[in-house]
């Protein structure tokens, strides 16, 4: 048995072909499980019979088991979920007023090992598949019962944030083709400008995310100076501020100046959190002529992490700084933190 989940429109098109279908079948079958949310082949009433039973014979659409689901006092929602080789990750699902995003996880574990990080104190086991990708933002639309795609206007899961687990570009092939799914305009439809790509910098292919995918980026900085960023971040040394930096010129080359890079910059006491180091993120940014906003981070504990969050004074001067240079500086509020589903908290292995 197949699972459909995580197929492209081309290779769901060939599954159909081996059953005798035409290929105008391949796009009723995708809206009926990506638009409809539909797992029943017995519910696909405008398929015929003798094709529901032969999809029954030799497919499924599966969803991962959910293992826990926990709701935090400021109502983000964090699922524990299992594929069928008893892996496990976390996705959440993080509310506002009137729309929501979802973030995703691209690995079980993961490789890069910032100091900061709950997910990074769990090894890399492996990476996720499209599917498995994909089924986390189906397993949360199931929850919230929001089937057929509805439009912009009236989702409440309208963003996706690629920020869960795992480094999403060591995992290229597969959450590529994860976010063109999602991405389709017949199916999930949701639409670029509603998914960020989050990476802790893997220059190589940075670029693609925006000649391939067209998304929104965000890059974790955390640093303003390699010195800095390499304690607490072990990628910094094979690919060091700078490299990152051409990279992002290369995607807002395609993308536009227009198209902000987030940099996320997690506030950490007493190591990135000076005036001094608001100024020389200030000149990074000068010197590369990028298209920058901030996302200021206060940091999240875990336990057994050293670090501490900066004071909300440090982190509102530093934000100051960042303004009055004409950047925009936001000031991130900790979501989900009593059931650590806040930034760098995820991780689904006690040891």
């Amino acid at each position: 048995m197949k699972d459909l989940i995580g197929l492209s429109k081309d290779e769901l098109a060939g599954e159909l072909s081996l059953l005798g279908e035409k290929p105008f079948r391949a796009k009723q079958l995708w809206q009926w499980i990506y638009f409809k949310g539909e797992t029943s082949f017995d519910n696909m009433t405008n398929l015929s019979k003798e094709l529901r039973g032969k999809l029954q014979q030799h497919y499924y659409i599966g969803r991962p088991k959910i293992v826990t689901e926990q709701l935090s006092s400021d109502s983000t929602r964090k699922w524990l979920l299992e594929f069928a080789d008893g892996e496990r990750i976390e996705t959440v699902y993080i509310p506002e007023e009137d729309r929501g995003a979802v973030c995703i996880s691209t690995q079980v574990g993961c490789a890069v090992g910032c100091k900061f990080c709950h997910t990074g104190s769990q090894k890399i086991t492996r990476n996720l598949t499209a599917g498995e990708i994909v089924s986390q933002f189906m397993t949360a639309r199931d929850t919230y019962g929001e089937w057929p795609s509805p439009t912009n206007e009236t989702r409440y899961l309208s963003n996706i944030v690629v920020m869960g687990m795992g480094e999403p570009l060591h995992n290229r092939e597969q959450v590529f083709k994860a976010l063109k799914i999602i991405s389709d305009g017949d199916g999930i439809a949701i639409s670029k400008r509603r998914i960020t790509l989050s990476t802790s910098g893997i220059a190589p292919h940075i670029e693609a995310v925006a000649s391939e995918l067209g998304v929104k980026l965000a890059i974790s900085l955390h640093a303003p100076t390699n010195e800095k960023r390499s304690l607490i971040m072990p990628i910094n040394h094979r690919y060091p501020i700078e490299a990152v930096l051409t990279a992002c010129q290369k995607y807002q080359a395609i993308m536009g100046m227009s198209r902000m890079i987030t940099f996320e910059y997690l506030m950490l006491k007493d190591f990135n959190d000076t005036p001094e180091d608001a100024k020389q993120l200030i000149s990074l940014m000068k010197q590369y002529n990028l298209g920058a906003k901030f996302n200021l981070i206060p940091f999240n504990p875990w336990p057994g992490c050293n670090f501490a969050p900066s004071s909300n004074n440090k982190v509102h001067a530093f934000s100051k700084l960042l303004e009055s240079a004409g950047y925009e500086a936001p000031i991130r509020v900790a979501r989900g933190q009593d059931i650590l589903a806040a930034c760098g908290q995820l991780k689904s292995k006690l040891s």
